[in-house]
């Protein structure tokens, strides 16, 4: 008697599972590393953003070959098998830099690496679970979304308090083992998963192919660590990477076919918009985290009575808050106008969420601007947090899902890939704009009423930006109707 069949539900819950820890030890090891560059090896302020902005790069712009490989080589499952173990190893390395710091770039290109693999091929695992169900994958993409959120929060509050308790080992240890318990949650799920994946997963793995992996997974790691280790080299090799995926994208288009052609002229704009986003985005990790450490408060106080305190690392456990909070209402509103037959456009979200992300800079520059004292109200860190993660929502969390609606899905892991390596490219610009604000020299001491103006300066910016961005992306909404018509109409 056959087994029976496995249900949507528990193998989207294997993959869940993993993402959360991944993102545990992702986002918590984000969550230390520039406050580590700065105060445990004595990076100045300048050089650490710049170094985070090529590593945020890097880490993002890899999974474009992390998922060809996924597509080709290894299929999407073991690929995140491989990018799992390979994290652990690269966040242990991390945490050895306490003790070594010739350790650093090292383990940075094993984490960058390591996400190259799994990012690509997780999300294209998801995928293929709701395969041709669009009223889900939105639905399904946003809890994904949140969910993975609960490991980062937990994450974020974690990982500055074993910095500043235990020591600097100790949170980069921490982030290793919880990708050991991501990878024991997809083996021990391995059944919900053996019907899915991408064609080389139904194929024995040949010796040669495992030789491949593992040998590509260490050349590139060491070519990571080089090219991080030089800001002129890592800035040419981001560039690169982005004109290698705009050529990949236009020989895509040349081949395909007019229904083809439709869906990604509108991945095109939408990826461009995500471009956009991932600037502001990347304030988070650098500016937002030094101007909280210079500039906010620590303790949350109602009538002169403190409720909590967060650090400037914790108070980026803010972001996961949101979106933990506010995903559940957005995918009901989506499932609620998709049974009304209303359709809420992907386009129409992203301008919503670039509303959303200016709001937010708007808070943050006016407090800065007006703030009485040089020291401001953590409050104005929750309040923006809110509506820049709920823009996120509305954005980041959808990235995903347009190229699982858009794009044929014999290169969805392709493609999964060259949006990040995208969004990799508007990070590393992001980090050169939070690098305006950076202090020359490596300084806990600043003086918060010379620091406060230079933020002030920087989010206004920001704000004009964003609401610039906003405009035009409405401006633009008849024409990705229009797109999205024709990707309709031609049988998409």
């Amino acid at each position: 008697m056959s087994a029976p069949p496995v249900s949507r539900t528990r193998s989207f819950s294997v993959v869940l599972a993993v993402e959360l820890w991944e993102r545990f030890g992702y986002y918590g090891m984000q969550g230390v590393l520039l406050l580590f560059l700065v105060h445990a090896l004595h990076f100045p302020e300048i050089n650490a953003t710049l170094l985070m902005g090529a590593f945020a790069a890097l880490t993002y712009a890899i999974p474009a070959a992390g998922g060809w490989l996924g597509d080709r080589v290894t299929g999407s499952r073991r690929a995140v098998i491989a990018g799992s173990l390979t994290l652990s190893f690269g966040y242990a390395l991390l945490g050895l830099a306490t003790f070594v710091p010739a350790m650093l770039y090292a383990g940075m290109g094993l984490v960058a690496v390591g996400n190259g693999l799994f990012k690509p091929n997780a999300a294209n695992l998801v995928r293929r679970i709701y395969d041709g169900d669009d009223a889900r994958i939105d639905a399904a993409f946003t809890l994904y979304y949140m969910a993975v959120n609960v490991g980062s929060m937990v994450s974020l509050l974690l990982t500055p308090w074993l910095a500043a308790h235990v020591g600097w080992f100790a949170p980069f240890a921490t982030c290793s083992a919880g990708l050991l318990s991501g990878l024991a949650s997809v083996l021990l799920g391995r059944r919900a998963l053996e019907h899915v994946g991408s064609e080389p997963d139904f194929r024995p793995f040949p010796v040669t192919s495992v030789l491949f992996t593992c040998g590509g997974v260490l050349v590139s790691t060491a070519l990571v660590g080089i090219i991080l280790s030089s800001q002129s080299l890592a800035k040419a090799i981001v560039w690169l990477a982005g004109l290698s995926v705009l050529i990949g994208w236009t020989a895509i288009y040349l081949r395909s076919d007019r229904r083809a052609r439709a869906g990604l002229r509108l991945v095109g704009l939408l990826v461009m918009e995500t471009i956009l986003f991932f600037i502001f985005y990347e304030q988070t990790s650098t500016s937002l985290i030094l101007f909280a450490e210079h500039n906010v408060r620590q303790d949350f106080t109602i009538a002169g009575h403190t409720l909590f305190s967060l650090t400037a690392g914790q108070l980026q456990a803010l972001n996961p808050f949101w979106i933990i909070l506010a995903s559940p209402i957005l995918a009901r509103v989506y499932a609620r106008m998709a049974a009304a037959g209303r359709d809420f456009s992907i386009a129409s979200k992203f301008v919503a969420g670039f509303g959303l992300v200016t709001l937010a800079f708007a808070i943050w520059w006016l407090s800065a601007a007006w703030s009485p004292e040089p020291m401001i109200s953590p409050w104005v860190m929750f309040w923006a947090y809110g509506a820049q993660s709920t823009g996120e929502l509305l954005i980041s969390a959808l990235g995903l899902a347009f190229i699982a609606r858009y794009v044929d899905r014999r290169i969805g892991a392709f493609m999964s890939g060259a949006y990040f390596l995208s969004v990799g490219i508007s990070m590393y610009l992001g980090s050169f704009v939070a690098s305006m604000a950076a202090l020359p020299a490596a300084s806990s001491t600043a003086d918060p009423a010379a620091t406060l103006p230079v933020y002030a300066d920087l989010f206004r910016m920001l704000t004009l930006v964003g609401a610039g961005g906003t405009i035009l992306f409405a401006l633009l909404l008849p024409l990705a109707r229009k797109w999205d018509r024709e990707f309709q109409q031609t049988g998409g």
